[in-house]
């Protein structure tokens, strides 16, 4: 896919230069952000596979979260400097080759299809996956958007039909690009996961039998696909232990929270 951008981003900057089109030049620029955000996906997933250390007791997991962050912000970046660019051609309007528009965004959108299909699997499960998904998306939706403004172009001569799609292309990136930051930032602040209430966590392990009270419970992601758990548990009955905490990891495991710590306590002196 790494590839397949990079050819086809040269192809848009050649393009847009020869049509005057800010849509081919504004996917063009997008694209270029995407080659160096799929390059570090995929230097990030090689490094995220080596072994824990005595110093990263978890490894280099979290790395794929911070190229998550990174390439969001970028996504920022570009929706905002599309939608500048926009707003000065609609005071400018320039002469925008139909014809040429047309042909780049058809190789450029067949391009970009083929790209989303290929990472399409596997993107909910990781936050590094799915911020390269979303580069190649906005780029589809980039491609889309061009296309469409050299249909109106030939059809009509309306040359802001140009400026008009970025506008609103820039909206729907940004609008992406928003969610994929506040969710990475979330990971890294150590944030419970949102499809998880910590209420729920309590309430799972304060049922169980033996249990008098649970405190100082912490739930966080340390990496996507990878939720841990932590908390001090009052079990009265030192006998009970092993019981509660099979119960314990039974019950959170249904959850989707796979590295469960528990403290046992007779009173609640270490709250």
């Amino acid at each position: 896919m790494l590839a397949i951008t990079a050819a086809v981003m040269v192809t848009e900057a050649v393009g847009g230069w020869l049509a005057h089109s800010l849509a081919l030049l504004a996917d063009a620029g997008h694209m270029l952000a995407d080659v160096a955000a799929l390059g570090l996906s995929l230097v990030v997933t090689a490094l995220a596979q080596r072994p824990v250390t005595a110093e990263r007791t978890f490894g280099l997991l979290r790395l794929e979260i911070l190229a998550a962050l990174v390439n969001g912000a970028a996504l920022i970046v570009i929706a905002l400097g599309i939608g500048l660019e926009a707003y000065h051609r609609f005071r400018s309007p320039a002469d925008v080759r139909g014809t040429l528009l047309l042909v780049i965004a058809g190789v450029s959108l067949a391009a970009n299809a083929v790209g989303a299909a290929i990472l399409h699997r596997g993107h909910d499960h990781s936050l590094n996956q799915r911020s390269a998904y979303l580069h190649i998306v906005s780029d589809l939706l980039g491609s889309v958007g061009a296309l469409l403004a050299g249909v109106i172009i030939l059809a009509t001569g309306w040359v802001q039909a140009d400026p008009a799609i970025s506008l609103l292309i820039s909206l729907l990136i940004l609008g992406s690009a928003w969610r994929l930051v506040k969710e990475s930032t979330d990971v890294l602040l150590e944030a419970a996961p949102a499809h998880i209430a910590l209420s729920d966590v309590h309430d799972r392990i304060a049922s169980i039998p033996g249990v008098a009270s649970v405190h100082d419970l912490h739930v966080w992601t340390v990496t996507s696909g990878v939720i841990a758990m932590s908390g001090h548990l009052v079990v009265q009955n030192p006998v009970d232990n092993q019981r509660v905490l099979e119960a314990v990891q039974a019950r959170l495991g249904g959850m989707g929270i796979g590295h469960v710590t528990v403290q046992m306590e007779r009173d609640p002196t270490c709250e």
